[in-house]
């Protein structure tokens, strides 16, 4: 897993020193494609370091390939964080790009990944050498450092892009959910979210796959603008970016519950972007989501230079404006090591 023995004792015995109490006051840390502050995203070294830092959760991004194998990548296409153009110069589609979709998994094995070359603040593009793994390797992964650890570290799997996959003949939904089954994420007790921007395919989840499957875990509804595209739907003559509005509007939050047991927001619709030091905008996202019976986990908090908020500062004053005083339920965030410090601290 590109880990030397070395660095993973190593990784191991911080875990033994750091976030003694999981979720503390309720609040609960995400690591947003692992500590991908650090590391290069969703490679097994940064899921181990989030592990290691004390996150509670740790998010795997889901997309399936040729051969119907489940990954764990953040994009529907490798280009931004593999050398796929360099090894396969004959395998991309029309629009230049090379999708996850169109190779074998033991194709994949055969790439490197690296950081984004755009994350110039971070671990260093090309250095060090990565691969990509499966769903199932993540899971055992987490599930063998909880049981050396003593922690109980959930994992949070998103369906990427259902209605792409559904478009290219596959069901990556009912495939991700069978092996979360497989490795006993099949109650409500479980720890586990699954989340999904596709609303249509959450209701499909709750209504369909889930007594079809015999098993039931928290859904988690996450929420886009419009305009960023991450969901399409067809309205009988083309396909257009699916319509948020509505989660947010009244009622919005109340229809969501009945399918739903999370909403993951936009961090900017909870505290709006035209906020300043001297005027802090909050929304009513979050009592609304609550008192629909609905957790909130916005995403996605960064503490690189130019990624904060204009609004704000201090990182640590960052979390506090939404923990505290907006009072979400968890965060995604890149550097779960701050974020764990500081939630450790609202119980001390």
């Amino acid at each position: 897993m590109n880990l030397t023995n070395q660095m993973m004792g190593l990784l191991l015995m911080a875990t033994l020193v750091m976030h003694s109490v999981q979720a503390a006051d309720g609040k609960i840390v995400i690591a947003h494609r692992g500590a991908s502050g650090y590391l290069p995203e969703h490679t097994l070294a940064s899921k181990v370091l989030a592990h290691a830092m004390g996150a509670d959760y740790i998010e795997q991004d889901v997309v399936m390939t040729s051969d119907n194998e489940l990954v764990v990548l953040h994009d529907l296409t490798l280009d931004r964080v593999t050398d796929v153009a360099e090894k396969f110069t004959d395998r991309a589609r029309e629009d230049g790009a090379h999708y996850v979709i169109d190779f074998t998994l033991a194709e994949l094995r055969t790439l490197h990944v690296t950081e984004s070359p755009a994350a110039n603040q971070r671990f260093p593009a090309g250095a060090s050498r990565f691969g990509i793994h499966t769903l199932a390797e993540e899971i055992e992964l987490i599930q063998g450092l909880n049981k050396t650890t003593g922690r109980e570290v959930g994992i949070y799997p998103e369906i990427k892009s259902p209605w792409f996959h559904h478009l290219e003949g596959k069901d990556s939904a009912t495939a991700i959910l069978r092996v979360l089954r497989d490795y006993g994420y099949d109650s409500m007790d479980d720890s586990v979210f699954l989340q999904t921007f596709d609303f249509n395919e959450l209701k499909r989840i709750h209504e369909e796959l889930f007594p079809a499957l015999e098993m039931e875990i928290p859904l988690v509804q996450l929420i886009a603008h419009n305009e960023w595209g991450e969901t399409m739907e067809w309205d009988s003559k083309q396909w257009i970016n699916y319509d948020y509005n509505w989660m947010r509007e009244d009622g919005g939050m109340t229809d969501l519950a009945v399918y739903a047991d999370g909403v993951g927001p936009a961090m900017d619709m909870i505290v709006s972007y035209d906020s300043s030091l001297e005027e802090i905008k909050i929304s009513n996202l979050v009592g609304r989501a609550n008192a629909a019976g609905l957790q909130v986990h916005p995403y996605t908090f960064r503490l690189d230079p130019g990624r904060m908020p204009a609004y704000i500062t201090d990182f640590n004053a960052l979390l506090e404006l939404f923990l505290v005083e907006a009072g979400v339920d968890g965060v995604f965030t890149d550097f779960p090591d701050v974020a764990v410090r500081f939630v450790d601290a609202l119980v001390d």
